[in-house]
């Protein structure tokens, strides 16, 4: 089995991988301070649980954009599975692909590892929308190139920052308001309809200023952990691939090995 893992800012994502398929998944708070030892007693109860073994692990790739947290992560690797790990966008499994910015070093490992998945299963040229710490755009062109993109704070960033400014409003939950209606009766309403009316209406603005300067047909695939909390309300998204990320690593990891 393949473990791979996906360091973001607010979590990491352990994933087991095999045949291509997702067996088990997992996530925690990121924390650069985390030890490789405490991920290991805390990964070791899941597996068990879950009805694993960690000498079934027989490779291990990272995608992270926290730097401070590769170290540990790769020490897990070593010092628990007994294997060297892989490291997304370097040597052997380098992105693969053409990153047409003015500064490509500076693509977060996430934003390419989503571009290579979703270039692989959706021909075409395409608009990758992520919803994690940040909600990002990814502009794909049917070569599978890079061509830009958007960076958004991401819903539950926008409802802290509302939250902490504004001393008499309450935190709410993220969620689809009850009807439809954008004009609230009441503060907690009007928060909701703010918040979830509001995303929407920005994905829907910036899907359609991308199209336009794209000027041919877009898919739209919608990935992260929020992507299914918008789809019932909006027609924006062509296709919800919520494990975009994990299913890029594992690409990479097979497109290494096949190297090799």
């Amino acid at each position: 089995m393949l473990l791979a893992i996906d360091a973001g800012n607010t979590n990491v994502v352990f994933a087991l991988v095999r045949d291509n398929a997702i067996i088990a998944r997992w996530r925690i708070a990121t924390d650069p301070r985390r030890t490789a030892d405490e991920y290991a007693v805390w990964l070791s109860q899941l597996l068990q649980l879950e009805g694993h073994d960690r000498k079934d692990i027989a490779g291990v790739i990272i995608a992270t954009v926290v730097p401070r947290a590769l170290h540990n992560l790769q020490t897990l690797a070593r010092k628990y599975f007994d294997t060297e790990p892989l490291i997304a966008g370097q040597p052997p499994v380098e992105w693969g692909i053409e990153i047409d910015v003015k500064e490509p070093n500076s693509l977060g490992a996430d934003r390419a590892v989503n571009t290579i998945a979703a270039h692989a299963l959706h021909p075409g040229d395409l608009i990758v929308i992520d919803f994690g710490t940040a909600t990002t755009f990814e502009v794909v062109d049917y070569t599978g190139a890079y061509k830009g993109g958007i960076i958004c704070p991401g819903i539950n960033l926008s409802l802290d920052a509302l939250v902490t400014a504004a001393a008499k409003l309450p935190r709410i939950a993220i969620e689809a308001p009850a009807d439809t209606s954008v004009i609230g009766r009441d503060t907690i309403s009007q928060m909701h309809i703010g918040i979830y009316w509001g995303y929407i209406g920005m994905l829907e603005g910036l899907v359609a200023r991308i199209k336009a300067e794209v000027g041919r047909p877009v898919k739209v695939i919608a990935t992260g952990g929020l992507a299914t909390l918008f789809e019932k309300q909006t027609n924006v998204f062509d296709v919800v691939e919520p494990d975009l990320t994990i299913q890029g690593l594992a690409m990479m990891w097979d497109r290494a090995h096949i190297a090799a």
